[in-house]
């Protein structure tokens, strides 16, 4: 690799095969040299998690000139704190995460692998940003949303984001897009989230499923809002998670 180039740091939770992956690869080449670490299988739903009680491993399964892909065991986080402390030759310039094979907007940035390793990137004092395309299919069709993808990296890798602060970008599902909204996050929750069936030998068994309500399906200024009228949504998150609003009426609680 050139160390001229800008060093760009990429990651996800579908794992290391994944079509999104490789989309965001191909988007972010002509920008600099590429370092992938990803898990060596799907993992969403990780979120920050990361493998405290057993040993992770990585291998190189792919290198060119500009890009070197590994394969890590463990979850997404590990993989970026693997890749800073062992595989990079030097500090990146950015950390980039996806692109998901399904949406990260509203509370579901909470539990994503996708936005871990956007977190994790935030942490560590590094600009930071998440793709995620509405569509669930390992055949999704990634290519309208290149164009966002290298614009909006190559926006962030020249000016930065505040610290502290990451993007969460998501995609709708079309061939064209309205055009890109700068949003918040959408009120919501997952309801109705496990099926349960019958094992053959006669015990009860569940499967994590559910469906996502929007709490305020009229408000305009949402990443909901933005995807569910075909708009690509970014949302600026913020690692600190104080609420500085309701610090005041505890205060009372130092009397204690």
């Amino acid at each position: 690799m050139n160390d001229k180039k800008p060093l760009i740091l990429i990651s996800n939770d579908d794992g290391v095969r994944a079509k999104g992956l490789a989309a965001l690869v191909d988007a972010l080449s002509p920008l600099g040299d590429i370092l992938v670490m990803a898990p060596d299988r799907a993992r969403s739903g990780s979120a920050c998690g990361i493998t405290p009680h057993d040993p992770v491993r990585y291998k190189v399964v792919e290198e060119r000139p500009g890009v070197k892909i590994c394969a890590c065991t463990g979850r997404p986080v590990d993989c970026v704190k693997l890749a800073l402390d062992v595989v990079a030759d030097r500090r990146p310039a950015l950390v980039v995460s996806g692109v998901n094979h399904g949406d990260n907007s509203s509370v579901s940035v909470h539990y994503s692998g996708t936005m871990g390793v956007v977190v994790e990137g935030c942490m560590k004092g590094l600009p930071s940003v998440g793709f995620s395309l509405c569509d669930f299919d390992a055949d999704a069709d990634f290519s309208p949303a290149a164009l966002y993808v290298r614009d909006i990296s190559e926006r962030v890798l020249r000016e930065g984001l505040p610290h502290g602060v990451c993007l969460n970008v998501n995609f709708p599902k079309s061939e064209h897009f309205a055009g890109l909204r700068v949003c918040r996050m959408a009120h919501g929750m997952w309801v109705n989230e496990w099926e349960e069936a019958v094992h053959p030998h006669g015990h009860k068994y569940y499967w994590l499923t559910g469906s996502y309500v929007n709490l305020e399906p009229e408000e305009t200024d949402t990443d909901a809002y933005a995807l569910q009228h075909g708009y690509v949504a970014v949302t600026p998150v913020q690692v600190d998670m104080t609420a500085y609003g309701a610090m005041a009426g505890l205060k009372d609680l130092e009397t204690l």
